[in-house]
């Protein structure tokens, strides 16, 4: 089996509805990928049309990036346009995530759509099955990385535009905490060599994406840091919870917490870090790690989740004290078992 070229004969045939699906809380990495992604197929010359499906918003700090309008946001949309591209389309591509389970309503939708054919391009670990054809890499640092090796294998560098390699740009960088850790590898870097000779302007893309937050958003994070943040284990492990009253305290705004659970991890003896974000019907967790600490496997052990060995989540349907009294005992049990 050779899933580029099974995709290439996918993609020839003409005038096909197509529709890129990313995952829910987009992030650079989702946004990016889907982008590039969709540029790159209307730019084939096959009169493809495409539609970029997100659950729902991505966030603010993303707002300047070219296309970003293209993007279909199917919570609150009365048009019903995600609904229509989705029953319709004869080509449906998941990137960034691993199983359609986890869109809820919107998987619902697209299971119910037997006639498209199923492309996966993600990174994480463990895709599920019911996929046509699968890019499936989790050593890869990003999907947009995975993005950008398709695009080369099926029609070279060249076909790469500036938008294209700056929302490619994006999904690297973000994936990446900006080229400071997972899988940071020398065809990575060969590829923002050739990213950068599109033209793009790297530190205008950093200070749009890093630089660009809310007043609420710096006081949310003192707030978190100062007042929220828990040390155990002797300095090893590290927690924050938000509730939603906090958060609103604050102005939030989806996409203000975005990094807040790598920060413990800048003190020397932290190991593990994790943050639970208060949301109307469940709590969101975050888990960061360093070195051979595995968070996947915690959080699939304990909040039915995943993610990468250094970077992972979960949910719980409890309430804030019985979540992290239940992360206490699990993470009692997880170090007893020698994981960290």
């Amino acid at each position: 089996m050779n899933p580029i070229e099974d995709l290439r004969k996918l993609l020839e045939v003409p005038s096909q509805k197509i529709v890129i699906v990313a995952h829910i809380n987009p992030d650079g990495d989702a946004v990016g990928s889907s982008l590039a992604w969709r540029e790159a197929l209307t730019g084939m010359g096959k009169d493809h049309r495409v539609t970029c499906v997100v659950p729902n918003k991505y966030p603010y700090f993303l707002d300047w990036m070219t296309g970003i309008e293209s993007l279909t946001i199917f919570k609150g949309d009365e048009t019903g346009i995600a609904r229509r591209a989705i029953e319709e389309a004869d080509l449906i591509f998941f990137l960034d995530f691993n199983s359609v389970a986890r869109l809820e309503e919107l998987g619902e939708l697209l299971v119910s759509n037997t006639r498209a054919k199923r492309i996966l391009i993600d990174h994480h670990l463990s895709p599920a099955e019911g996929f046509d054809v699968v890019f499936s890499d989790p050593k890869a640092s990003s999907t947009s990385f995975l993005v950008y090796d398709i695009i080369e294998k099926l029609w070279g560098v060249g076909v790469i535009t500036r938008t294209i390699a700056e929302s490619l740009y994006v999904g690297m960088m973000t994936d990446t905490g900006n080229f400071s850790f997972s899988y940071l590898t020398p065809e990575l870097y060969r590829s923002v060599a050739v990213l950068a000779e599109t033209g793009i302007d790297i530190p205008a893309i950093h200070n749009s994406v890093y630089n660009g937050y809310t007043v609420g958003r710096a006081r949310l994070f003192g707030y978190a840091i100062n007042r929220k943040m828990e040390i155990l284990h002797n300095g090893t492990v590290a927690y924050m919870s938000l509730l939603e009253g906090e958060m609103r305290r604050y102005q939030f705004q989806p996409g203000d917490s975005e990094g807040f659970v790598n920060y413990p991890l800048t003190i020397k003896t932290m190991k593990f870090s994790a943050i639970f974000i208060e949301h109307r019907k469940f709590i969101r967790i975050s888990l960061r790690s360093r070195g051979e600490v595995d968070v996947d496997l915690f959080a699939r052990k304990y909040f039915e989740g995943g993610g990468h060995h250094n970077a992972a989540g979960g949910k719980s349907f409890k309430t804030m004290d019985e979540t992290i009294a239940y992360f206490k005992t699990s993470l009692a049990e997880f170090i007893a078992e020698g994981h960290l």
